[in-house]
């Protein structure tokens, strides 16, 4: 069974969706991909020890401390090669953004191959099922652009300013 609750946050509305013990799914209302990864009706339920944990969590983050992301269990559910990528994104630091071609070339470097797509990582971060808290909103273009957040680009300057990222360009 999966299960889901409800967040209000800042933002607006938060989906959360758990299998029961892990988190497996976090998507703001109208998200690009919401819930594409559920394949089964969610059955409300406000009462699961992981939706009290992540409700906690997405609190302490709102108002401006930084929990750790290994605080949950998350579960995201992903091809090998998009779980790789959102084990990059939950390296990413507070206050700290990489790029898409960064994440290739790390990736690109772990599997010993000369090139990675960085188009490929950009479909990877915008289906990362736990936004948030997998910092997808981390990411951004080569030249510093704020590209592709399924949340809206406008909620990914205001994530990366809540965390603190000069959004001032040179």
């Amino acid at each position: 069974m999966i299960y889901k609750t409800r967040y209000s946050s800042p933002l607006g509305k938060i989906t959360i969706c758990s299998d029961g013990t892990n988190l497996i799914g976090l998507w703001l209302e109208n998200q690009k991909y919401f819930a594409s990864i559920i394949q089964e009706e969610m059955i409300e339920n406000n009462t699961l020890e992981i939706f009290k944990k992540t409700k906690n969590w997405l609190d302490r983050y709102f108002a401006g401390e930084r929990p750790k992301i290994s605080e949950l269990q998350l579960a995201p559910i992903g091809s090998n090669f998009r779980q790789e990528v959102w084990k990059i994104l939950c390296k990413i630091p507070y206050g700290q953004v990489t790029t898409y071609g960064d994440i290739a070339k790390k990736i690109a470097q772990r599997r010993g191959v000369a090139k990675m797509s960085a188009q490929a990582i950009g479909g990877a971060v915008g289906h990362n099922p736990i936004s948030i808290i997998i910092p997808c909103h981390r990411v951004i273009g080569t030249n510093g652009n704020l590209t592709g957040y399924a949340g809206g680009i406008e909620t990914k300057s205001k994530l990366l300013q809540h965390e603190g990222v000069n959004m001032v360009r040179k």
